[in-house]
């Protein structure tokens, strides 16, 4: 079954998950460099693959804010190692964040790595977002089971590079 639509980038295409993509995502979220910032989710479904040359290298997902007082989406990624230090995650997260700010109106978008992974930090700015503030003790490392801090970034519509 093809997905009914998708989202390009340059290299990358975003698409819904279909249930063929499972058993390529559960394994990548268990690479050693993944779980220790992701963990284990309990399913794919509200995510979009991240496709590079036919393969799924990852997946992506969003959340919409729709108060209109409060309007804005957060973004959250995930990519094989194998993947890491080409570029990609920095081009999954534009990709998306353009259709986030064209096409469903958002003016802002958060992003909320572990403060420690400074790997996502890095890409994340490169894309435009800025650091906010250090959320203490938010959220559990899934190896340890620790509180660990969280870096609140945020990028504004015109922001976007």
């Amino acid at each position: 079954m093809e997905p009914d639509w998708e989202l390009r980038g340059d290299r990358i295409v975003l698409r819904p998950v279909m249930a063929d993509d499972t058993p390529t995502l559960h394994r990548i979220v268990r690479e050693p460099e993944v779980a220790a910032w992701w963990g284990t989710p309990e399913g794919f479904d509200d995510m979009l693959a991240v496709v590079l040359d036919g393969e799924v290298i990852g997946a992506v997902q969003y959340e919409e804010e729709d108060d209109p007082d409060y309007r804005h989406a957060g973004i959250d990624l995930f990519l094989s190692a194998r993947h890491h230090g080409r570029g990609l995650g920095a081009e999954t997260v534009r990709t998306l964040a353009r259709w986030l700010i064209d096409a469903r109106g958002h003016h802002r978008l958060t992003i909320d790595p572990a403060a420690a992974n400074t790997t996502a930090v890095r890409s994340y700015t490169r894309v435009g977002f800025r650091p906010v503030g250090v959320l203490r003790a938010y959220e559990r490392d899934p190896l340890t089971g620790d509180w660990r801090d969280g870096l609140l970034m945020d990028l504004l519509a015109d922001e976007l590079v």
